[in-house]
């Protein structure tokens, strides 16, 4: 496969997978389960354009010019970012014939960046240290995580089915 090729199949499994993680955190809410308000990522990335990186609660913090979007995007982003590392590191063996294992590697790997970045820049501490639950929080974070994981093997299924069925021909 090509450069080009490769990195669309990452694309197509990165958005794929984050779109997974969003159902997974859309049933939570309807659950009543509090999730991430990407208002608040894009709140911060906001902030630290201007040289802002750690606040003692993102909420309280000024509002940015469209933080929700530019919250979804970042979302969006680092969801194919992740999956342009599990391509890169697995190959093309692993687009042609995806296997469930590293996918979910991947998922509990990514885990580390909202537990250990984005939640403390934000004011909720290491590990969600400063919230009132805090095992409670990881957990959420670590399963949704794991659904992503399993989204990007979902992602990579589909893709693969396709482009088995494109070189096979009608």
């Amino acid at each position: 496969m090509t450069i080009t090729a490769l990195f669309f199949a990452a694309l197509t499994i990165g958005i794929g997978a984050t779109v997974v993680m969003d159902m997974w955190s859309l049933i939570l809410k309807r659950l009543g389960v509090a999730t991430l308000d990407f208002a608040m990522v894009g709140r911060w990335a906001g902030h630290l354009l201007k040289g802002r990186f750690k606040h003692t609660a993102i909420a309280k913090a000024e509002s940015v010019r469209r933080e929700r979007w530019v919250g979804w995007v970042i979302h969006y982003a680092v969801g194919v970012m992740f999956s342009v590392v599990l391509v890169a590191v697995m190959g093309t063996g692993w687009l042609l014939t995806p296997t469930l294992g590293p996918a979910l590697v991947v998922g509990v790997v990514t885990v580390v960046a909202p537990l250990c970045i984005l939640q403390p820049a934000m004011g909720a501490g290491f590990f969600a240290s400063k919230t009132p639950t805090p095992l409670v929080n990881c957990i959420k974070s670590l399963v949704t995580h794991l659904v992503f994981g399993a989204g990007l093997f979902l992602s990579a299924q589909v893709l693969a089915g396709l482009i088995r069925s494109i070189s096979v021909g009608p």
